[in-house]
């Protein structure tokens, strides 16, 4: 009865999220049209009314710990599903993803998207996505921000495993800018697929970020023992002792 309960509840709170970005998506709409500052006005707002919405309606309690990034750097975090991109994106001031090329035609996340800078990238073609993406970034340097993205590629459910891509390295190497590693665990409470939202403290922890100038292979190992260790230990702080298997 207690699950059934909770499912109601998250799926209320499914509607109500998405309800909400139509919502604040279009009455704000002139105002994001004309002004890079309104899109990330409102784009931060509506990550702090999700956050607000999980914590009422499904017990999920959200935080950010660590230093906030505020310059020019890369942002290279865990992922495990969409609560982490409205953590991250509500603390940082000029959030920006490397993103998937599909997203640039979803109903209102494509425009708000492309508004504040964000760089959409085919990833069907590994060697031609990262050469696009040093390219874009390169070329996307005017607008300054925090470029977030994901080193494994995609969702990763809690316990699993899966390789970090060479493309954030990349990035470090080609563009200088410090990166920031970003752990988390929400995997435990909002898994990549499914209705049920569970309660309890969901963290995005900022990382000491890892200064330019070390070699690409020593710096994707960095990166990948600050990332999984933290996120496993702030995973075991949320109670997590399953496998993604029974988890996800």
């Amino acid at each position: 009865m207690k699950d059934a309960i909770q499912w109601v509840r998250s799926l209320i709170f499914i509607v109500a999220m998405y309800l909400a970005m139509a919502v604040i998506a279009t009455v704000m709409f002139p105002f994001a049209v004309f002004s890079r500052a309104w899109a990330f006005r409102i784009v931060h707002a509506y990550t702090y009314v999700v956050r607000w919405l999980a914590a009422v309606l499904v017990g999920l309690k959200s935080e950010i710990r660590g230093p906030v990034p505020e310059g020019e750097v890369i942002i290279a975090s865990k992922h495990q599903s969409f609560f982490d991109i409205i953590l991250i994106v509500s603390a940082v001031p000029r959030p920006k993803f490397i993103m998937k090329k599909q997203l640039v035609r979803a109903p209102f996340v494509g425009f708000y998207a492309k508004q504040i800078g964000c760089i959409p990238v085919d990833r069907g073609k590994r060697g031609t996505a990262i050469k696009q993406m040093v390219a874009d970034v390169k070329a996307g340097q005017a607008n300054p921000g925090q470029l977030i993205i994901f080193p494994q590629g995609t969702r990763v459910a809690a316990g699993a495993t899966k390789p970090y891509k060479i493309g954030t390295g990349v990035l470090y190497t080609e563009t200088g800018q410090p990166v920031v590693p970003a752990a988390t665990n929400v995997g435990v409470f909002w898994k990549r697929h499914g209705i049920m939202r569970y309660p309890g403290k969901a963290v995005v922890e900022f990382l000491p970020a890892i200064q330019p100038g070390i070699a690409i292979d020593a710096f994707m190992t960095q990166l990948e023992e600050a990332v999984e260790t933290r996120s496993n230990q702030l995973m075991q702080e949320a109670g997590f002792t399953g496998s993604p298997d029974d988890q996800d």
